[in-house]
Parts: structure tokens; C-alpha cells; sequence
């Protein structure tokens, strides 16, 4: 089904996408993944291609078109070309709505400008050790003192980018009986003395993803790294959600599309008993079912972008049905095609296998699908 919801321009930065994969990741991604995270080299490459930042406004160096139509494109193509380890999604996706809507000018200057050209690689710590999903079990906190600074203390884990973020938006408690008025967001920038890096996470899969915990021991963060109002940071949270699962169920549908894609060139190619596998009447009826509700779930995500798109934000709830059933149906599309494969699937020189492993954490991560179904649920109770 012919998709769009794309121009010209939309295309031609698709070219860029896959041209710039080709040559600055695909090539050395294998050594990544030994190394347990990418080059820095390969984000200032992206900063310099016009891969980062393209809602900033040129004046800080971004794109200036504020159009999830580019950021689509581009998690679309990194998971087409199996890259998992280059967190620009993360980047784009995620910490970008939160510096836009909320850095005042004169932060927007500092970290604007480093953000567009890769040069300051970011992150948002929300996850704690003991707590997941449930946001408003956070405890790491933050005091202020009679100077005005915040005393930061606590630590997170799970952190996209963890390792070579140089800007991390740290989500702390700052009033402990104000519910979920009590807190806020601070940036706390690298080299700020108590700000650590713990373990490299060892993961099943994106192995070259920089997945990391982080720890803050009275980290002096200045008011003036502050993000947004005191108190307003659940509030923030809720607002940016949004799309961060909208990007996780276009990842989701991409990953699932290129599965099939994968799989049918295969069993065009691989015999058995004599002939094709795609030959034999069970291969055609999977191949026809993953297809089939692929080629649904595009639809409902495109359309999921245009209200994006639209002035009128995407629902929290439509956003969470987009995210929980997509990538429930990327891990059911890539575990039929690694069986379709046979025993190559389970070899990791086959992409299909490290499909498999790269693909489990999007039923997790961004809140796990088990919330989001509650989402949906008390969205249609009332």
C-alpha cells in the first residue's frame, strides 16, 4: 500500500538517511557491538550531515521544520539497516520536545548549538533501580541551598546514552509531600564532581548501545541548569510521552517490516525437500499473515504521525495503543521469522537473529506494554 504521508523533501531526506547509514555506521556497527557502543566520531558526522536537531531552529544550527515526519524517516532507516546502536532516535525523539519547550534563551544557547552538531551527545535518566514504570516511586532528589544551587542525590538506571551523554536530564524529587507536583527537571552536565558513570549494562540485545546506570552524590547543579518550572517536572514527563511511544511503535513497525522482508527473500532462496521453502503452503500462509497485520499496523501509525503532525498533539492513550500493539507484533513477526528460518535464525550472523535480540526491549522500554494497556483501559472507564 503506497504510503502518504511524505513529499519530495520527505524522500530526499530518506536518500540522506540511507546513503549516511551506509557509509558511517553500517561498516563499522560489528566492532560497535564488540566494543559495547559507537564512536563518538559517528554523531558529529551526524550533526554534520543534518541528521540531529532538525526542530531546532537554524539559528542554533538545527534543521528549523518542526516535523516528526524527519524523525520518523530516520529511526525507519536505522532499523531497516539493523543499526541499534547509534541512540540518535534518543536524541531526536526524546530529549529534543524537552530542551525546545522548556531551555530558557540562554540555555538554549549553551547547549542548542552542541546538540545540532553532535558535539554534546544526551540522555534523560527517569528509571531507577526500584523503580520502572511507576514514575512517582522516584527517589533520587534534589535540595536547594541557601545559595540557591540544588544538592542532586540519588541514582539511575537503564540510561540510553549513558556512557557518552554529556547532557543528562535527571527527573528528582524535590518535594516529597507534593505528589506529583513535586518534581522537577535538572541538567546535569558532564564533569560535574559526584556525577558517575557506572557499568556498561551487559544486555541481550543492542549490544552497541550504551545502556548505563548513572549515580549523583550532592552533584551542585546551578538553578540556572534547572528545566522547566519546580515542581513542574511529572507534568513535563506526561507531556513528551507522548511521542516518545509514537517513536518506539514506528521503530516497531519498521523492525517488523524489515523481518519479513528479510524472511521472504530467504525462503525464495533456501530449499528443502527439493524446492523453495516459500514454496511449501505453510511458509506462503505465515508470510501472507505477517504481511497482512504489518501492513495494518502502518497504517494506523502513519496515521498516528499525522495527528502528531496535525497542531492537535497525538492522545496519550492513542499513543499508548500505538506503542504497545506494534511492538507486541514485532516480537511475534520476528520470532515466526527466525522459525522460518530454521536453524540459520538462530545464528547471529543471520540478521534475523539479532533482530530477534535487538527487538525484545521495545515491549518494555518507554513504559512497559502492561501500562500501556492500563492507559488505554482507564481512558475508556473513565
Amino acid at each position: 500500500m503506497q504510503r502518504e504521508i511524505f513529499d519530495d523533501e520527505h524522500d530526499a531526506f530518506r536518500d540522506l538517511c540511507r546513503t549516511f547509514i551506509a557509509k558511517e555506521v553500517t561498516p563499522y556497527h560489528e566492532q560497535w557491538e564488540e566494543n559495547g557502543q559507537v564512536d563518538r566520531s559517528v554523531w558529529t558526522a551526524a550533526g554534520a550531515a543534518g541528521l540531529l536537531g532538525t526542530a531546532v531552529p537554524e539559528e542554533y544550527g538545527g534543521g528549523g521544520v518542526d516535523d516528526f515526519r524527519y524523525n520518523a524517516i530516520l529511526a525507519e532507516e536505522i532499523v531497516a539497516a539493523g543499526a541499534s546502536g547509534i541512540g540518535f532516535p534518543l536524541h531526536n525523539d526524546v530529549v529534543q520536545p524537552y530542551l525546545l519547550r522548556l531551555c530558557t534563551d540562554e540555555q538554549k544557547q549553551r547547549w542548542l548549538p552542541g546538540f545540532c552538531s553532535g558535539e554534546l551527545i544526551t540522555a534523560i535518566a527517569m528509571t531507577e533501580p526500584g523503580t520502572g514504570s511507576d514514575l512517582q516511586g522516584i527517589a533520587t532528589n534534589a535540595k536547594q541551598d541557601a545559595n540557591g544551587d540544588w544538592i542532586l542525590n540519588g541514582s539511575k538506571t537503564f540510561i540510553t546514552n549513558g556512557i557518552l551523554a554529556d547532557l543528562v536530564i535527571v527527573v528528582a524529587k524535590t518535594d516529597p509531600d507534593a505528589k506529583h507536583l513535586g518534581f522537577t527537571l535538572f541538567v546535569v552536565e558532564r564533569g560535574m564532581e559526584g556525577f558517575e558513570r557506572g557499568r556498561r549494562l551487559k544486555k541481550v540485545g543492542m549490544k552497541a548501545q550504551d545502556t548505563a546506570e548513572l549515580s549523583f552524590t550532592d552533584v551542585r547543579v546551578p538553578d540556572a541548569n534547572r528545566l522547566g518550572e519546580v515542581g513542574q517536572g511529572f507534568v513535563y514527563l506526561m507531556q513528551n510521552l507522548a511521542q516518545e511511544r509514537l517513536s518506539i511503535a514506528v521503530a516497531s513497525v519498521a523492525g517488523a517490516e524489515a523481518a519479513v522482508r528479510m524472511t521472504l527473500e530467504y525462503t525464495k532462496e533456501r530449499t528443502a525437500f527439493g524446492r523453495p521453502v516459500a514454496n511449501f503452503q505453510n511458509t506462503r500462509f505465515e508470510l501472507a499473515e505477517m504481511d497482512t497485520e504489518v501492513s495494518i499496523a502502518r497504517v494506523f501509525v502513519d496515521r498516528c504521525i499525522t495527528e502528531h503532525n496535525g497542531g492537535s498533539e497525538l492522545s496519550v492513550p492513542d499513543a499508548a495503543k500505538a506503542k504497545w500493539w506494534c511492538s507486541d507484533l514485532q516480537n511475534r513477526v520476528v520470532d515466526r521469522c527466525v522459525q522460518l528460518h530454521g536453524g540459520y535464525g538462530y545464528m547471529l550472523e543471520y540478521p534475523i537473529a539479532r533482530a530477534f535480540v535487538d527487538s525484545r526491549v521495545q515491549a518494555i522500554y518507554g513504559g512497559t506494554n502492561e501500562i500501556m494497556k492500563e492507559i488505554v483501559g482507564r481512558s475508556l472507564i473513565g
